[in-house]
């Protein structure tokens, strides 16, 4: 392969003249043909056994080029790439110029980075809050652990109450007929949750287990499904078992079983402390939020649309996985949710769009400021990922290039940078002001908040049909 020319003349975009050397190129047409000769079927020849130029001149001479082009593009596209040192952020769209004498010329044209310009990311102006924390922050915390350790006891000689859990067997009916979704059994339910709809749950109160009743609702006009919203529905219930948690006694004895401390003031100390540390990484969190916006309101840069698609991809594609995970189907929960792909597409197409602008920003910083990543910092990082994916570190590195923790550590230390050159005032606040002050200002979706720091996808289990830049041929 050799990269005959690089023409950057329209706007974010490159055009990259590639020559394939004919020797190599012959050499694998004849090596396409022997893998595929043997299934072809040609008049007058055994299976198989039909020469080369008489398959080639009844499918026609090219008929192995596609293939053979599929086999030696992947590798002569990369080879050019790096040569050229452009920063595609787009699949090639290819085109073969000449299949000749003398070899084989293609262009392969890119959509590549923009341009970019950060007019001011020193002495930004940013406010961090300082965290108070009441004895209700700790009883409120004291109480979740409370109520994790409590003790389940089984209801037999009262009728269900009020924040009683429930096992309950149902069927719901509309106009006589079961709707799809309606049916469950042994399904647990906390009396009181709010968990099904309004007036399920009251009209369990008062009935006693192995009780079989029917429970009347109407669904709201606003309900997910569209078989069932404002109709009047009758469920069919069996109440199966009827059980209450006791919760621990708050004393000495509760901080033992529950913590390495003695006493009980001990053990709220650390809750306090801990609510502190927590706080305190929040308010850094917000910090980086509040720089970050700065620096996308400093930003001149003309983005590619295909940027900002390709995120909301890599997005779309992270939640589906994230859901799988839980085993949710993600048909099953648009189904039910009333969400189609692109409407969730469009939900993270702002969040995409401010991270693409993030990385550009902190990339322009990083090569103005000359920011670089020691040795030392890409094998920390190794040492870090090893720990949190639980693998042996020479594994890690043969799936995780050290360019891409290069980059990554690099624009961490941008982060650090425009932090440390910022004027950042500290202001004190409860717990209660700081939450309703991060809900007030979260303008994007924290699970991809922070994607300057992070290489999760480190697996290159890629599809085969990636490298592909034409269709197999039909012969």
């Amino acid at each position: 392969m050799s990269l005959k020319s690089v023409d950057t003349s329209e706007k974010n975009t490159a055009v990259l003249e590639i020559e394939i050397d004919k020797k190599i190129f012959d050499e694998t047409v004849t090596k396409i043909f022997r893998a595929k000769a043997v299934n072809l079927s040609v008049p007058g020849f055994r299976k198989g056994k039909a020469p080369r130029n008489i398959i080639e001149k009844m499918y026609g001479k090219g008929v192995f080029y596609e293939e053979a082009l599929n086999e030696l593009l992947p590798q002569a596209v990369d080879e050019a790439v790096a040569e050229s040192k452009i920063k595609q952020v787009s699949r090639p769209e290819i085109d073969v110029k000449e299949i000749d004498e003398n070899g084989v010329i293609v262009t392969a044209k890119f959509t590549v980075k923009p341009e970019v310009e950060v007019k001011n990311y020193k002495g930004l102006e940013a406010s961090k809050t300082v965290v108070t924390v009441s004895d209700e922050d700790i009883d409120k915390e004291v109480e979740v652990v409370r109520k994790r350790n409590a003790r389940s006891i089984d209801i037999t000689d009262r009728p269900a109450q009020k924040d009683d859990e429930v096992n309950i067997d149902f069927e719901g009916f509309v106009g006589g007929v079961p709707f799809e979704g309606g049916k469950a059994e042994g399904h647990k339910l906390k009396l009181g949750s709010g968990e099904f709809i309004p007036g399920f749950e009251e009209q369990i109160i008062g009935k006693n287990a192995g009780d079989e009743f029917d429970v009347n609702v109407t669904f709201p006009e606003d309900y997910h499904g569209e078989d069932v919203k404002g109709k009047e529905a009758v469920f069919k219930v069996k109440l199966n078992t009827i059980r209450y948690e006791e919760l621990p006694e708050l004393d000495d004895e509760f901080a033992q079983d529950i913590s390495e401390f003695d006493t009980l003031a001990a053990y709220r100390d650390d809750v306090k402390a801990k609510i502190k540390e927590s706080n305190d990484k929040r308010a850094e969190f917000a910090v980086e939020e509040q720089l970050v916006d700065g620096i996308i309101a400093n930003l001149e840069a003309d983005i590619p649309e295909v940027m900002i698609t390709t995120e909301v991809d890599n997005q779309f594609q992270d939640y589906a996985y994230r859901m799988q995970s839980q085993g949710i189907d993600m048909d099953m929960y648009m189904k039910y949710t009333g969400m189609t792909a692109e409407a969730m597409r469009a939900q993270f197409r702002d969040n995409a769009e401010r991270q693409v602008k993030t990385r550009l920003a902190l990339e322009k910083i990083v090569a103005v400021e000359n920011i670089e990543a020691s040795e030392e910092d890409i094998e920390k990082e190794y040492d870090k990922m090893a720990e949190a994916y639980k693998m042996e570190k020479d594994q890690l590195k043969e799936r995780v290039e050290a360019n891409i923790l290069k980059e990554d550590i690099t624009i961490r230390k941008a982060v650090e940078f425009v932090k440390a050159n910022a004027n950042i005032t500290e202001v004190e606040k409860t717990l209660k002001e700081f939450e309703e002050e991060l809900h007030k200002n979260h303008h994007h979706d924290h699970d991809h908040d922070h994607d300057y720091h992070d290489h999760d996808d480190f697996d290159d289990d890629d599809d085969d049909d990636e490298d592909q830049y034409f269709d197999d041929p039909d012969i």
